[in-house]
């Protein structure tokens, strides 16, 4: 291959799911219906390890979606350096239209119906769209129920008190923001002299943006799924989290009480933040929000990608001729899964680590491997995105390779 060697048994071996799962999950509601739910699980591939990867409720589930994004995690595990393969799981429905009760079922029936095919040495499930620590829960206790055995090791993004990990529900927050503090001072950038814009403030964006605002970057718009905010003197990223938990939007920060007298503010969409004039842009909410048809009016000059796939193939071309510098998803938000491996293995010694250690460990995970990821870029006059996958596919290649390939048959 161009940046990489790779064998082509390496290449045919990723060329397919290990294993491919789909399920029907029959719930009884509670007006007392039946109804049943497709549900899906892929291996993608487990030559470094036990499978890896979250589950997710959205209407939008299909087995396609589920495999594409197994072998994302695969190069995602990869490129982190942890001794996990990819996996993805999910089921097909809007979960707010079920109650908590209809929830509880459906997750401990999905269990039920792939109980085989996974296990704390075969392959690990963690939270993703729509499911939660509560979830995550639901499906640890039902797979000890079935197995007879507690078996915490199945399932990473549990609650504290069922073995989850201290740092897990900021870990993709707290990861990004160290990729972040590796980068920027590479590209001879300042806090203080840095501009921020931050799509999505939900659990990764709304914390990513608090931790760079007290790190002395000015963050000087922030948005949800109801609209934007931007002030050109920065926003007071804290006040606005607080607000947010009250009234469940950061676009009514600024339209209640004593808040609408914060000067030089803006009322902004979604789409207008990505083409504000700032130095750093970060979008965290959903996919495929960076395309052919706004890539040319992107004016930020760097990109941290925060949620999986926000920049579509063809925007990254655009973005790349441009000279803008974009560290993508399959780094950015890795804290989640490394914390998430950082749960499994304390799930697995029976030591617990403080929040600190956490964070340590995540850090050094973070800066190890980005550097390495910065290296291979510019030893070989590529982008990040591209290094990052040669970083990934060259330890998936020694991997595969270590089981034997055709030269070391035919050359025995």
């Amino acid at each position: 291959m161009k940046y990489v060697a790779i064998s082509e048994d390496a290449v045919e071996h990723l060329k397919f799911p290990k294993a491919s799962l789909s399920v029907a999950i029959p719930v009884r509601m509670d007006d007392g219906t039946l109804k049943i739910f497709q549900g899906y699980r892929v291996r993608y591939d487990d030559t470094r390890g036990p499978t890896k990867g979250g589950v997710r409720y959205h209407p939008n589930v299909t087995l396609d979606e589920v495999q594409s994004m197994a072998f994302w995690m695969t190069f995602k595990c990869a490129a982190l350096g942890l001794p996990y393969g990819g996996a993805k799981g999910g089921i097909a429905l809007n979960p707010k239209e079920l109650s908590k009760f209809e929830l509880e079922r459906l997750s401990r029936g999905y269990v039920d119906a792939i109980a085989d095919f996974i296990g704390p040495d075969v392959d690990i499930l963690a939270p993703d769209v729509y499911t939660n620590a509560m979830i995550m829960g639901w499906m640890m206790n039902q797979y000890s129920i079935i197995r007879r055995q507690l078996s915490p090791g199945v399932v990473t993004g549990k609650p504290l008190s069922m073995g989850g990990s201290l740092g897990r529900e900021t870990a993709t927050a707290m990861g990004a923001f160290f990729v972040i503090a590796t980068v920027m001072p590479k590209l001879e950038r300042l806090p203080q002299d840095t501009t921020v814009a931050v799509q999505g403030f939900g659990n990764a964006g709304g914390v990513l943006a608090e931790l760079l605002f007290q790190a002395g970057y000015k963050v000087v718009a922030v948005s949800d799924s109801q609209g934007a905010i931007y002030s050109h003197s920065g926003l007071d990223i804290p006040r606005i989290r607080r607000s947010k938990k009250l009234v469940e939007g950061v676009q009514a920060v600024y339209c209640q009480g004593s808040v609408c007298s914060i000067p030089d503010h803006e009322v902004l969409s979604n789409a207008e933040l990505l083409t504000l004039g700032v130095d750093l842009l970060i979008p965290a909410a959903l996919e495929n929000q960076i395309t052919s048809e706004n890539a040319a009016a992107i004016q930020a000059q760097y990109i941290f990608e925060v949620a999986n796939g926000p920049i579509t193939s063809a925007a990254d071309e655009i973005l790349v001729a441009r000279g803008i510098t974009v560290v993508p998803d399959i780094l950015v938000n890795a804290g989640g899964v490394t914390v998430s491996y950082f749960e499994w293995v304390q799930n697995r010694s029976g030591l617990y680590w403080t929040e600190a250690e956490v964070h340590q460990r995540l850090q050094q995970k973070m800066v190890n491997e980005t550097q390495q990821i910065w290296a291979i870029a510019h030893e070989q006059g590529i982008s990040l995105r591209t290094a990052a996958y040669v970083h990934a596919l060259s330890r998936l290649g020694n991997a595969i390779n270590d089981k034997g390939t055709r030269d070391y048959y035919l050359n025995s």
